[in-house]
């Protein structure tokens, strides 16, 4: 497979992504989730290489992608557990980054609690000329970028399974509901979706939905609208994004019930005849059943894309790191 022009060393935001650079993201994933439909799995694109996971936050589904991502890559992986660390004993967070750089890694995959570590490492490697690459997996309530490119790609591969690009998605309506303010994968998703030119409309309350996001729509592409109340944002909606209420980053009472958000913002069968007929549903997972969305919605294949968010994650994620590691193959 031939290399797409890509420059980026590392990946840590999407509010600069260009068009072009979706593009390559979308048609290497492609490339990659033909591979995966293979009896054999595996292609040697970055044998010999190095990638360390530095997970300082709990995870199951990014973590398991990447690594598998790694693997299918026949790249050897490294994985970092915080609690039997060295972090336990005093060391900090770039001490261990140059750790694993002194190991011989080529690329670093990070997740943590809070905003900006990952680029902080990236700042660090750059100035240690150690040409490491850095690829954000999430960090505090910043960005998580490979959760929206694998929604991108889950999106237009539905519109298109052949040729997934970035205009398929021009002028359809694309609605993200529930915890706003404290969604790392919503801020994410709102720079590719915008990028692409569909109407992208957030909906959930005052609280978790707060002005300042307005600010996000600005001279973008696409436009960007605001509702606190669920039903405006689903009318002839093409897409819906539910979130996970995010009760653990919630210092206060942001909602009166899980139960109330349930009637007011929950995602049901009943509130899906709002959008188009071919309405599809995404979670990024985990899931609160009952909550978010409406359990048997969930398990619908004729409505939930959450399977396939996962099987497109796994494609996405080694579309990243085959990028980021081509110049050293």
């Amino acid at each position: 497979m031939a290399t797409p022009t890509w420059t980026r060393r590392h990946v840590l935001s999407l509010d600069d992504f260009s068009a072009e650079e979706y593009n390559i993201v979308l048609q290497t994933a492609s490339s990659f989730r033909e591979v995966l439909s293979r009896r054999l799995k595996k292609v040697p694109a970055l044998q010999g290489l190095l990638v360390a996971n530095l997970f300082f936050e709990p995870s199951t589904r990014t973590r398991s992608s990447f690594e598998l991502a790694a693997k299918r890559l026949s790249a050897d992986t490294l994985n970092f557990a915080p609690a039997t660390s060295s972090l336990t004993k005093g060391e900090t967070i770039l001490d261990t980054a140059k750790t694993y750089v002194a190991m011989g890694t080529d690329m670093m995959v990070i997740r943590h609690q809070q905003a900006g570590v990952p680029q902080a490492i990236a700042m660090e490697m750059d100035r240690l000329e150690a040409r490491v690459g850095i690829l954000n997996a999430g960090d505090g309530q910043h960005e998580h970028p490979s959760q929206a490119l694998l929604d991108l790609f889950t999106i237009c591969s539905i519109l298109d399974p052949d040729r997934p690009a970035l205009d398929l998605l021009k002028g359809k309506k694309i609605a993200i509901v529930g915890d706003i303010l404290h969604s790392r994968v919503a801020r994410s998703n709102i720079w590719s979706l915008t990028a692409s030119g569909a109407q992208v409309h957030l909906a959930g309350p005052p609280t978790l939905c707060p002005m300042l996001f307005a600010e996000m729509g600005a001279d973008r592409p696409g436009p960007l609208f605001l509702h606190w109340t669920v039903e405006p944002a689903l009318q002839d909606a093409d897409f819906v994004i539910t979130l996970r209420l995010q009760k653990e980053r919630m210092e206060q009472n942001l909602l009166p019930s899980l139960r109330e958000y349930h009637q007011l913002f929950g995602i049901t069968r009943a509130r899906l005849k709002l959008c188009k007929p071919d309405v599809k549903v995404l979670h990024p997972g985990p899931v609160n059943r009952g909550v978010e969305i409406a359990s048997d919605l969930m398990d619908d294949p004729e409505f939930s894309l959450i399977s396939q968010q996962v099987t497109s994650g796994v494609a996405v994620r080694m579309a990243l790191l085959y990028l980021m590691g081509g110049g050293k193959i």
